[in-house]
Protein backbone atom coordinates (compact mmCIF):
# COMPACT_ATOMS: atom_id res chain seq x y z
CA UNK A 1 0.00 0.00 0.00
CA UNK A 2 3.00 2.28 -0.50
CA UNK A 3 1.26 4.19 -3.31
CA UNK A 4 -1.76 5.25 -1.29
CA UNK A 5 -2.89 8.32 0.62
CA UNK A 6 -4.65 8.18 3.97
CA UNK A 7 -7.45 10.55 5.03
CA UNK A 8 -8.21 10.34 8.74
CA UNK A 9 -11.38 12.18 9.69
CA UNK A 10 -10.49 14.73 12.35
CA UNK A 11 -7.10 15.63 10.82
CA UNK A 12 -5.99 19.26 10.76
CA UNK A 13 -6.34 20.93 7.36
CA UNK A 14 -3.81 23.59 6.34
CA UNK A 15 -3.94 26.09 3.49
CA UNK A 16 -0.81 27.58 1.96
CA UNK A 17 -0.99 30.49 4.44
CA UNK A 18 -2.32 28.84 7.59
CA UNK A 19 -4.77 26.42 9.20
CA UNK A 20 -8.34 26.55 7.88
CA UNK A 21 -10.01 23.83 9.96
CA UNK A 22 -10.27 20.09 10.34
CA UNK A 23 -11.62 17.26 8.22
CA UNK A 24 -15.16 16.52 9.43
CA UNK A 25 -16.37 14.11 6.77
CA UNK A 26 -15.60 12.89 3.26
CA UNK A 27 -17.79 12.70 0.16
CA UNK A 28 -17.64 9.64 -2.08
CA UNK A 29 -19.08 8.72 -5.46
CA UNK A 30 -20.42 5.25 -4.56
CA UNK A 31 -20.62 4.07 -8.17
CA UNK A 32 -17.11 5.06 -9.23
CA UNK A 33 -15.84 4.47 -5.67
CA UNK A 34 -13.94 7.73 -5.82
CA UNK A 35 -13.29 10.32 -3.15
CA UNK A 36 -14.60 13.60 -4.58
CA UNK A 37 -14.66 16.17 -1.75
CA UNK A 38 -13.49 16.84 1.78
CA UNK A 39 -15.74 18.68 4.20
CA UNK A 40 -13.54 21.04 6.21
CA UNK A 41 -14.90 23.05 9.13
CA UNK A 42 -13.39 25.29 11.79
CA UNK A 43 -12.58 23.25 14.88
CA UNK A 44 -15.17 24.96 17.06
CA UNK A 45 -17.70 25.68 14.31
CA UNK A 46 -17.37 29.47 14.41
CA UNK A 47 -18.36 29.53 10.75
CA UNK A 48 -19.81 27.33 8.03
CA UNK A 49 -17.50 24.68 6.61
CA UNK A 50 -16.73 24.20 2.94
CA UNK A 51 -16.69 21.45 0.33
CA UNK A 52 -13.09 21.07 -0.83
CA UNK A 53 -12.63 19.32 -4.22
CA UNK A 54 -10.11 16.51 -3.92
CA UNK A 55 -7.98 18.12 -6.65
CA UNK A 56 -7.09 20.90 -4.19
CA UNK A 57 -5.34 18.44 -1.85
CA UNK A 58 -1.56 18.75 -2.08
CA UNK A 59 -0.72 16.07 0.50
CA UNK A 60 -2.33 14.08 3.29
CA UNK A 61 -1.08 12.29 6.38
CA UNK A 62 -1.24 13.44 9.99
CA UNK A 63 -2.11 16.81 8.42
CA UNK A 64 -3.87 17.63 5.15
CA UNK A 65 -2.35 20.39 3.02
CA UNK A 66 -4.39 22.26 0.40
CA UNK A 67 -3.33 24.06 -2.76
CA UNK A 68 -5.16 27.28 -1.89
CA UNK A 69 -5.05 30.24 0.47
CA UNK A 70 -7.44 30.74 3.37
CA UNK A 71 -9.23 33.44 1.36
CA UNK A 72 -9.69 31.04 -1.56
CA UNK A 73 -10.89 28.32 0.84
CA UNK A 74 -13.54 30.68 2.23
CA UNK A 75 -14.96 31.13 -1.28
CA UNK A 76 -15.48 27.40 -1.85
CA UNK A 77 -19.01 26.00 -1.82
CA UNK A 78 -20.60 25.88 1.63
CA UNK A 79 -20.84 22.44 3.23
CA UNK A 80 -24.36 23.14 4.51
CA UNK A 81 -27.48 24.57 2.97
CA UNK A 82 -30.53 26.12 4.55
CA UNK A 83 -34.00 25.63 3.14
CA UNK A 84 -37.12 27.34 4.38
CA UNK A 85 -40.05 25.05 5.06
CA UNK A 86 -43.64 26.29 5.16
CA UNK A 87 -44.70 27.83 8.45
CA UNK A 88 -47.71 26.92 10.56
CA UNK A 89 -50.25 28.79 8.48
CA UNK A 90 -52.09 25.94 6.84
CA UNK A 91 -49.69 24.60 4.22
CA UNK A 92 -49.74 21.16 5.87
CA UNK A 93 -53.52 20.85 5.83
CA UNK A 94 -54.05 22.18 9.36
CA UNK A 95 -55.15 25.57 10.60
CA UNK A 96 -52.70 27.30 12.89
CA UNK A 97 -55.04 26.90 15.87
CA UNK A 98 -55.03 23.12 15.30
CA UNK A 99 -51.27 22.83 15.61
CA UNK A 100 -49.64 22.21 18.99
CA UNK A 101 -46.91 24.47 20.27
CA UNK A 102 -43.44 22.93 20.35
CA UNK A 103 -42.03 23.07 23.92
CA UNK A 104 -38.63 24.29 22.75
CA UNK A 105 -39.69 27.29 20.67
CA UNK A 106 -39.51 29.49 23.74
CA UNK A 107 -41.77 30.92 26.45
CA UNK A 108 -44.92 29.07 25.47
CA UNK A 109 -45.15 30.54 21.99
CA UNK A 110 -46.26 28.41 19.06
CA UNK A 111 -44.59 28.01 15.71
CA UNK A 112 -44.14 31.10 13.57
CA UNK A 113 -46.37 31.96 10.66
CA UNK A 114 -43.27 32.45 8.54
CA UNK A 115 -41.04 29.87 6.84
CA UNK A 116 -38.98 27.67 9.16
CA UNK A 117 -35.24 27.30 8.37
CA UNK A 118 -33.96 23.73 8.03
CA UNK A 119 -30.19 23.25 7.72
CA UNK A 120 -28.74 20.11 6.13
CA UNK A 121 -25.44 18.87 4.74
CA UNK A 122 -24.79 19.75 1.11
CA UNK A 123 -23.78 16.63 -0.83
CA UNK A 124 -23.39 16.54 -4.63
CA UNK A 125 -26.19 14.65 -6.38
CA UNK A 126 -25.53 10.91 -6.53
CA UNK A 127 -22.80 11.02 -3.90
CA UNK A 128 -22.74 10.08 -0.21
CA UNK A 129 -20.89 11.37 2.81
CA UNK A 130 -18.95 9.32 5.34
CA UNK A 131 -18.32 10.53 8.89
CA UNK A 132 -15.91 9.32 11.51
CA UNK A 133 -17.71 7.05 13.93
CA UNK A 134 -20.17 5.61 11.43
CA UNK A 135 -20.67 1.93 12.15
CA UNK A 136 -19.12 -0.75 9.97
CA UNK A 137 -21.32 -3.82 9.58
CA UNK A 138 -20.11 -7.30 8.67
CA UNK A 139 -22.73 -9.77 7.47
CA UNK A 140 -22.99 -11.14 11.01
CA UNK A 141 -22.92 -7.93 13.02
CA UNK A 142 -21.24 -4.61 13.74
CA UNK A 143 -17.45 -4.74 13.94
CA UNK A 144 -16.35 -1.17 14.61
CA UNK A 145 -16.46 2.41 13.41
CA UNK A 146 -15.00 4.35 10.51
CA UNK A 147 -11.73 6.20 11.07
CA UNK A 148 -11.09 7.29 7.51
CA UNK A 149 -10.37 6.23 3.95
CA UNK A 150 -7.33 5.25 1.92
CA UNK A 151 -7.18 6.34 -1.71
CA UNK A 152 -4.97 5.92 -4.74
CA UNK A 153 -3.69 9.49 -5.30
CA UNK A 154 -3.34 8.93 -9.04
CA UNK A 155 -7.07 8.67 -9.70
CA UNK A 156 -8.68 9.29 -6.26
CA UNK A 157 -10.25 5.83 -6.17
CA UNK A 158 -10.92 4.58 -2.65
CA UNK A 159 -8.88 1.46 -1.92
CA UNK A 160 -9.67 0.77 1.76
CA UNK A 161 -11.89 1.81 4.66
CA UNK A 162 -9.98 2.27 7.93
CA UNK A 163 -11.47 1.09 11.21
CA UNK A 164 -11.14 3.36 14.24
CA UNK A 165 -9.36 2.26 17.42
CA UNK A 166 -11.52 0.18 19.72
CA UNK A 167 -12.65 -2.39 17.15
CA UNK A 168 -12.90 -6.12 17.89
CA UNK A 169 -9.24 -6.86 17.23
CA UNK A 170 -7.51 -4.61 19.72
CA UNK A 171 -4.48 -2.72 18.47
CA UNK A 172 -4.27 -4.36 15.06
CA UNK A 173 -4.68 -1.75 12.31
CA UNK A 174 -7.58 -2.89 10.14
CA UNK A 175 -8.09 -1.64 6.58
CA UNK A 176 -10.99 -3.19 4.69
CA UNK A 177 -10.60 -3.47 0.89
CA UNK A 178 -13.17 -1.36 -0.94
CA UNK A 179 -14.16 -4.43 -2.96
CA UNK A 180 -15.66 -5.85 0.23
CA UNK A 181 -17.92 -2.81 0.73
CA UNK A 182 -21.45 -3.32 -0.55
CA UNK A 183 -23.07 -0.09 0.62
CA UNK A 184 -22.49 3.27 2.31
CA UNK A 185 -25.99 4.14 3.45
CA UNK A 186 -26.72 3.75 7.17
CA UNK A 187 -23.08 2.98 7.89
CA UNK A 188 -20.63 0.89 5.89
CA UNK A 189 -21.97 -2.49 4.78
CA UNK A 190 -19.57 -5.37 4.05
CA UNK A 191 -19.83 -8.76 2.37
CA UNK A 192 -17.39 -10.23 4.92
CA UNK A 193 -18.04 -12.00 8.21
CA UNK A 194 -16.41 -10.86 11.45
CA UNK A 195 -13.94 -13.76 11.21
CA UNK A 196 -13.02 -12.82 7.64
CA UNK A 197 -12.38 -9.21 8.67
CA UNK A 198 -10.27 -10.44 11.57
CA UNK A 199 -8.19 -12.51 9.15
CA UNK A 200 -7.30 -9.52 6.97
CA UNK A 201 -3.56 -8.80 7.07
CA UNK A 202 -2.44 -5.82 9.16
CA UNK A 203 -1.57 -2.78 7.09
CA UNK A 204 1.25 -0.29 7.04
CA UNK A 205 0.46 2.88 5.16
CA UNK A 206 3.06 5.07 3.56
CA UNK A 207 4.21 8.09 5.55
CA UNK A 208 2.53 11.04 3.88
CA UNK A 209 4.04 13.73 6.06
Amino acid sequence: MSETTEFNIGSEVICSDGTCGELRRVVVDPIARMLTHLVVEAKYRQRTGHLVPIDLVASSGSEIHLRCTIAQFEHLEDAEETQFMPGANGQWGYRQDQMMSHPYYGLGMGMSDGPQPITSDRVPVGEVEVRRGEHVHAVDGTIGQVQGLVIDPRDHHVTHVLLDEGHLWGKKRVAIPIGSVTGLLDGVQLNLTKDEVGSLPPVELADQG
